[in-house]
């Protein structure tokens, strides 16, 4: 564990000094307060609805940022030629996954909590449950949780960024859209595409204020098998 936080550490050092870390936090909070202005603050309507709406859009913003902070990890690492240096420290691979994970995934979570601002506006005129602003940002860091390991898996098994970059969109958007394939299906199937959504039904609840333990475990369970495969894959390429 210790040499995970020192890459960790060392991975967040570089956020703070690459440009791209700041440019994509700075974008995300852009759209973020864009949507929230054209979907919340515009007409008349109920506090819980309009902090609904920004959850629905922040989660979208999440999983591309997630994916665009998880492209360098491995790809980036592999077109410098300095994966070879951690591939010949005395440092697992498991090791390298998760410190880097813990990274992207300290980024993640920094830029959504940033934009917590927008939610309390709404108590200006209106009332909404605190409660129901922590589940919703629960379900924001959990969905960027998910889409970061998908993204690390794209990174780990692709030679360049732009190659993680497009196997990563295209990944994350069959994750997102399998409940669009469950509407043409019969059941069982129908309910089975649409729990593995990564979207839909699994976040709708955490916008309305809904915190359901098959949901966490959800988004629990697919990062960890991203994570694993990520793992499998840097293995299988130590040894080639």
């Amino acid at each position: 564990m210790r040499n995970a936080l020192l890459v960790a550490g060392r991975e967040i050092g570089s956020y703070g000094r690459s440009l791209l870390g700041w440019a994509i936090g700075a974008a995300a909070l852009l759209v973020e307060g864009v949507w929230f202005s054209a979907n919340g603050l515009s007409g008349s309507r109920m506090s819980a609805d309009v902090l609904r709406e920004f959850f629905n859009g922040a989660s979208g913003v999440t999983m591309i940022v997630a994916v665009l902070m998880s492209i360098p990890l491995l790809a980036g690492e592999r077109e410098r030629g300095t994966l070879v240096l951690l591939n010949t420290a005395p440092i697992r691979d498991v090791e390298i996954i998760v410190g880097k994970y813990l990274a992207a995934l300290a980024m993640v979570a920094l830029i959504t909590l940033v934009s917590v601002y927008m939610p309390l506006l709404i108590f200006v005129n209106g009332k909404v449950s605190l409660g129901h602003v922590a589940v919703g940002y629960t379900g924001i860091v959990l969905l960027g949780s998910a889409a970061l390991a998908i993204g690390m898996f794209t990174s780990a098994v692709s030679r360049s960024q732009v190659m993680a970059a497009i196997l990563g969109g295209l990944l994350l958007a069959v994750m997102v859209t399998l409940w669009l394939v469950a509407k043409v299906t019969e059941p069982p199937v129908n309910g089975v595409l649409s729990g593995m959504a990564l979207h839909h039904q699994r976040q709708f609840p955490f916008m309305t204020g809904v915190l359901k333990l098959e949901n966490v475990v959800y988004y629990v369970a697919v990062t960890y098998f991203f994570l694993l495969a990520a793992t499998k894959t840097l293995e299988a390429r130590r040894w080639r």
